[in-house]
């Protein structure tokens, strides 16, 4: 007597989570013999063995009567055995077991009344991961498979209206504009649980129904909320089904995940993740299905909402490089461009600092595929979080950010710069501290920064903004062929780098290295690169041979050997200083043209 489980549930897989070899006419999903289990027709049942594989998958549900109509069980099925869960002969309960999952059966349970199941055939079942359940007094076998059938037309009746549910608040939203935050407050309701939108890292765009506990939860979020742990979450149908089966098999449903997301995808561009948080219970197979379906609603108004977008961000792209440009204001218009600057929320009537990072020609948003006004958008929204006022705008291959300078620091005039008391600028820690979140953004080649960055000295108002962004533009070009891609300089840092950077011949640096530094020049020679790292440890050093020896590991009598081995090669640098400014000249030269 064989009854169809609910259709609509995940589809067959082993303990293992991986897909069973089944039938061409066997129905291809059903639910879980953990979720099985939370049904009210088998409350009371015990688990005798074979937890591990509670994550298999119920499509049929039969009942045998007798040890023959056990052996004919098939694959999928929760068979009810009526009849004593032995075989023939001696070991004949083992073999029974393996002949039956073999054939794929999904679980078998006894009444509460039948004769004990023999010790090995327990042991048998853990090891081949076949749940063995002893049903409860609660239910009389005969009536299981009637109850069983109205819980799983129960549960299908409620994902319907809980379907339709989200489809009226998905129309909502649509009607409301469509945005992230739209999105979000339709879907908590009738979802039963916090919703997320956030970018394909997890950065966090519109969140409704998350309490400030689970908002602060580090197993869920990073830097304090801003980011959902995209990670460490199944995203998907697959992964879902993955970690809810080997959840069921580790430690039942406490262990189920917390969360589930699935992608929105439009046009093939990855534009970010809607994320449900359940309130007080595990997520279920029919919250991905429902999640799919706020995905694909989030995905067309996302696509309607990029032209508008890329709009949006041409303008503020246009404001921005007019103020970097030095057209402040149009002489038939005075304060205009400050007026517009406040309607975006931009504050640039006082001390900035420019942030500039450049992104490889082969670089999409954040290092990936994505449009250039959500690489913007993300580093706006981390931007607005320090600084309120910011300005930011993207463009093809550049993120600029105006932001406010902290503290004294240098400023952007003659006068600024006398008044530095050090090399690093303090007006410069917000767009420092915001460089360096966004540099821990996922999507660099190999987990560094997808972008090369240089931040300027303070400017004291608008009209000092083009030379800020110089400085800013230089610091990032300096770092790029200084430290290599990935890099970030300030402009306060760079040196004698910044009088280097302005030589355009590069054959007369060349030379000059070649000149000065002689056989030390030829990079990738071990012994050269060993000779000259020494020698830039004791410049470095101020000569210093005890400083320098303990720094190298050396013992200090191999130093001095080897600095005369240096003098012999390049002069007495240890008595000529201007020899040893060449030298550090030439080093930085070799430095800037190979920064590997």
């Amino acid at each position: 007597m064989d009854h169809p489980a609910d259709e609509h549930a995940p589809p067959a897989a082993d303990a293992s989570g991986a897909d069973r070899p089944r039938p061409a006419d066997a129905p291809a999903r059903g639910i879980t013999v953990a979720e099985a289990l939370g049904l009210p027709g088998l409350r009371g049942t015990e688990i005798l063995a074979g937890a591990a594989g509670l994550g298999r998958v119920v499509r049929r549900l039969a009942v045998a009567a007798t040890a023959e109509e056990m052996a004919g069980a098939g694959a999928g099925e929760l068979l009810l055995a009526a009849a004593p869960l032995r075989g023939g002969g001696r070991g004949g309960a083992v073999r029974l077991l393996r002949d039956l999952d073999d054939r794929g059966l999904a679980a078998v349970a006894v009444g509460p009344g039948a004769a004990a199941v023999p010790r090995e055939a327990l042991r048998t079942a853990d090891n081949i991961a076949l749940p063995v359940l002893r049903l409860g007094a609660e239910v009389p076998l005969g009536e299981v498979p009637a109850r069983l059938l109205g819980d799983v037309l129960d549960r299908r009746a409620a994902c319907l209206e809980r379907a339709e549910r989200v489809r009226r608040a998905l129309a909502e939203a649509d009607r409301a504009g469509g945005g992230p935050a739209a999105l979000a407050a339709a879907l908590a309701g009738p979802l039963g649980g916090g919703v997320l939108v956030t970018t394909p890292e997890g950065r966090v765009l519109a969140r409704a129904g998350v309490s400030g506990g689970a908002a602060a939860d580090p197993a869920l979020f990073d830097d304090g909320g801003a980011r959902f742990r995209t990670a460490d979450f199944p995203l998907g149908p697959a992964e879902f089904e993955e970690a809810a089966s080997e959840a069921a098999g580790a430690a039942g449903p406490a262990a189920a995940p917390r969360a589930v997301q699935v992608p929105v995808v439009s046009g093939g561009v990855d534009h970010g993740r809607v994320v449900l948080l359940p309130h007080g219970r595990a997520a279920a197979p029919e919250d991905v299905g429902l999640l799919e379906r706020a995905a694909a609603t989030a995905a067309l108004s996302l696509a309607r909402g990029l032209a508008e977008a890329a709009m949006a961000e041409k303008y503020r792209g246009d404001l921005l490089r007019d103020l970097l440009a030095g057209r402040a204001d149009d002489p038939g218009d005075p304060g205009g461009t400050a007026r517009r600057c406040a309607a975006l929320g931009w504050d640039v009537d006082r001390p900035l600092v420019v942030a500039a990072a450049e992104f490889p020609p082969e670089a999409g948003a954040d290092g990936g595929a994505r449009p250039d006004h959500e690489r913007a958008a993300a580093w706006a929204a981390a931007a607005r979080e320090r600084d309120p006022g910011a300005a930011v705008a993207g463009y093809r291959r550049e993120v600029v950010v105006l932001t406010r300078a902290d503290g004294p620091g240098r400023g952007g005039g003659a006068g600024g710069a006398a008044k530095g008391a050090g090399r690093r600028g303090a007006s410069a820690s917000a767009a420092r501290d915001l460089v360096a979140r966004m540099a821990g953004e996922p999507g660099g080649p190999g987990g560094a920064p997808a972008f090369t960055a240089g931040i300027s000295r303070a400017a004291q108002g608008p009209r000092e903004l083009p030379r800020a962004y110089e400085q800013a533009r230089r610091a990032a070009r300096v770092a790029r062929s200084t430290r290599g891609p990935g890099a970030v300089a300030e402009f306060d840092e760079l040196g004698v780098d910044r009088l280097l950077s302005l030589v355009g011949d590069g054959a007369e640096l060349r030379a000059f290295a070649a000149e000065t530094l002689g056989e030390l020049a030829e990079t990738g020679s071990p012994e050269a690169d060993d000779l000259r790292a020494t020698l830039e440890a004791l410049l470095d050093n101020n000569l210093n041979v005890a400083e320098t020896a303990r720094a190298l590991h050396f013992h200090y009598n191999t130093l001095r050997y080897r600095i005369g081995k240096l003098e012999r090669m390049l002069g007495p640098f240890s008595t000529d200083p201007q020899l040893r400014l060449d030298l550090l000249v030439a080093l930085r030269v070799l430095r800037m043209r190979d920064p590997g």
